[in-house]
């Protein structure tokens, strides 16, 4: 017998693509992005985006991290808060690109690179997570693809030490929908939720690079995961499709009772096999 509920997580939606999940002991983190409003994150190339809404937590205010898990290398996902408050010696699950320049320019020295089905497995207390890199493209376009950082999504795996997963949640990262997705479902044909980044990003010239509502949507329904909880869609001043638009695509797919609506600041408890999610 374990000590605690592990069947179930708590999900406290931090904004933007930043969730802190607590199951048994175990604490993860996902893209860090503690910016407040009218403050700008920087996407590369001097591309800007200033912030519409504040973060529910400081950094200061986290309790202690087991794992944070970076989908990509972007500003309005790790930021400059982050690197600057974040412990130095938190293990960081993330792609090669990234780990090599956190632990080479910010001295992240514990940042590690997953190639795309590449798994790794955190334990504490009774308590333990296997997390694995799944595929993701920011951009369908090859020349972008070659000036946007390489992104992943992740299966996070949650269950008793040294037993079976009891609990899954993807994290899609910032993707759009393309057929490689699917590879996701048959891998992994169950999860308990799916929390999918949206938002519409849309760069100067008119490039998407983030999924929209109607992608959003058709990647719920091609994963048909037991739920689905949208983030990353309106806290920047690039993001161009508003939750509305998710919420309206994902009902004309039949998927409204799939629908987790935890927002900003909100906790969501999953419970592995169970209706919907309790949110407060």
């Amino acid at each position: 017998m374990v000590s605690f509920d592990d069947s179930a997580v708590d999900l406290h939606f931090i904004g933007n693509a930043t969730v802190l999940l607590r199951y048994g002991d175990l604490t993860l983190l996902t893209d860090p992005n503690f910016l407040h409003r009218g403050e700008h994150a920087h996407l590369g190339y001097g591309l800007v985006s200033r912030r519409l809404t504040e973060p529910a937590l400081d950094p200061w205010e986290l309790p202690r991290l087991d794992a944070v898990v970076l989908s990509h290398l972007h500003g309005d996902h790790w930021d400059r808060r982050a690197r600057r408050q974040l412990d130095r010696s938190v293990p960081i699950v993330t792609t090669p690109h990234a780990a090599r320049r956190l632990r080479s320019w910010q001295g992240f020295r514990q940042a590690g690179g997953l190639r795309t089905w590449e798994s790794c497995t955190f334990r504490q207390g009774d308590a333990q997570v296997r997390v694995t890199s799944l595929p993701g493209r920011h951009s369908l376009r090859p020349v972008l693809r070659r000036l946007l950082p390489p992104v992943m999504g992740s299966m996070l795996e949650f269950g008793p030490r040294g037993g079976p997963a009891r609990l899954r949640l993807y994290v899609s990262g910032d993707t759009l929908l393309y057929d490689g997705l699917e590879e996701i479902a048959r891998r992994f044909p169950d999860a308990d939720l799916a929390v999918l980044h949206l938002g519409g990003t849309t760069l100067p010239g008119g490039f998407v690079v983030t999924m929209d509502g109607a992608q959003g949507a058709e990647l719920a329904r091609r994963l048909d995961y037991r739920h689905v909880l949208p983030v990353h869609y309106d806290d920047y001043t690039v993001f161009r499709s508003p939750l509305d638009a998710f919420l309206t695509e994902a009902r004309a797919l039949g998927l409204q009772e799939r629908l987790v609506h935890c927002r900003l600041g909100q906790h969501a408890r999953v419970v592995a096999a169970e209706e919907r999610p309790t949110v407060r």
